[in-house]
């Protein structure tokens, strides 16, 4: 027997019996379009996650007061609280050659009014550099002007939705507004820049460092961003930065120092897990279907024990047998493959219509690799039915016994 007879005499064994062959082939598409949505869920979210920490700047240095590592033992009775990080602490930092831009960061919430319209909302203070650090894009105006980060200047750059809810129907530059008991004038409105880790840049107000020390009545910073030259160049300014900050701080090391491809890599690995945790699982239904396959084919091999004695009666070995019932589980196996991944892509563009802010997508490899299972599972549950057709006694087999 040649391999397209095989393939012909496979072929017709599927039409003869429909119901069987769609069982198969439901069993295997449930299973393939399972892992490929799965898939598709646990990439896109890793992809999600590590391009919001690369949208967050170039080469970014973030520094936190207070060390993140804890100790053993019992907690000090009257506790312990991290030295401040003070503007003359960001300051100081620029007598490292390897950073190109730092913007001192102080948050707090307070009200915001004009013109008898009031909300609350986030109020960021910082210096020019915050520009090119995170990098921002303003849709009218300007950026907070370069000038003394101790010099309290009453100017503002707000949101999108602060520009829409207390300057409707009217151009927000050169308005005033009251932010607690002082007045600030709008210089410039940023561009819709939605949710970025958790910070709503439409929803904010950012005024310059010492005004927003002088609202909240502090005189720490909520961290430090910096952003480095190069990739080279980061990691030879986060040892500067520890030398810097240890120096003034009397010799502790009580800061924490977190560069950008850091966090992104140990995103990228949780995500990579929990992808394949989930896959895994999901992969299990494949198995499950591929059970289904090897019992449909023993009962077939049950039911054609005359057409596997004329067979065998006609010349047919046992290798070409073998080969005969793996084809027609490769080719079940196969076509439910294809309709899972179908099925499996309607649900990703329907999961993709109820979400649209999260793009969805199945990775090739994803695909291809479906596939290759599918067909891989269908030959290895295969083996048992095709190998108790091979050893059929070709007198028994026609008399059917």
């Amino acid at each position: 027997m040649l391999m397209s007879d095989i393939l012909f005499q496979a072929g017709k064994a599927i039409k003869m019996q429909p119901l069987r062959a769609a069982l198969i082939v439901l069993a295997m598409s449930i299973g393939v379009a399972s892992v490929n949505i799965l898939t598709a869920l646990g990439d896109s979210a890793r992809n999600y996650v590590v391009n919001e920490f690369e949208s967050l700047g170039t080469h970014l240095i973030i520094i936190l007061p207070g060390r993140s590592e804890t100790t053993g033992g019992h907690p000090p009775i009257f506790g312990e609280t991290p030295r401040d990080l003070t503007l003359d602490d960001a300051t100081a930092l620029f007598r490292s050659r390897h950073i190109a831009a730092i913007a001192p960061i102080v948050v707090g919430s307070a009200p915001v009014s004009t013109a008898g319209l009031e909300r609350e909302t986030n109020i960021l203070g910082s210096t020019q550099a915050l520009l090119r650090v995170r990098h921002l894009t303003l849709e009218q105006g300007r950026f907070l002007p370069e000038s003394d980060v101790e010099q309290e200047i009453p100017v503002c750059v707000i949101g999108q939705t602060i520009r829409e809810q207390l300057f409707p129907q009217q151009q927000a530059v050169g308005q005033w507004l009251r932010i607690n008991d002082r007045r600030f004038r709008v210089i410039g409105v940023l561009a819709k820049e939605g949710q970025s880790i958790g910070v709503a840049f439409d929803e904010i107000v950012i005024v310059p460092v010492a005004s927003a020390m002088a609202l909240f009545d502090s005189h720490s910073l909520f961290r430090i961003l910096i952003e480095a030259h190069s990739q080279p160049a980061m990691y030879k300014a986060v040892d500067e930065v520890r030398a810097i900050i240890k120096l003034r701080h009397e010799g502790e090391d009580d800061i924490t120092v977190i560069t950008q491809d850091s966090v992104v890599n140990t995103f990228d690995k949780i995500l990579n897990a929990l992808t394949l945790t989930v896959v895994s699982i999901a992969a299990v239904s494949l198995s499950v279907a591929g059970v289904l396959v090897m019992n449909v084919m023993l009962v077939s091999v049950s039911q054609r024990t005359a057409e596997i004695g004329l067979l065998k009666a006609l010349g047919a070995t046992q290798s070409q047998l073998r080969r005969l019932f793996l084809s027609e589980a490769a080719l079940l196996c196969l076509a439910g493959a294809l309709f899972g991944s179908l099925i499996g892509q309607l649900g990703l563009w329907f999961l993709q219509w109820m979400y649209p802010e999260f793009p969805l997508s199945l990775p090739t490899w994803a695909w291809l690799a479906g596939l290759t299972v599918s067909l891989v599972t269908g030959l290895i549950f295969g083996v048992l039915p095709a190998h108790k057709a091979a050893k059929l006694d070709p007198v028994a087999a026609l008399s059917r016994r």
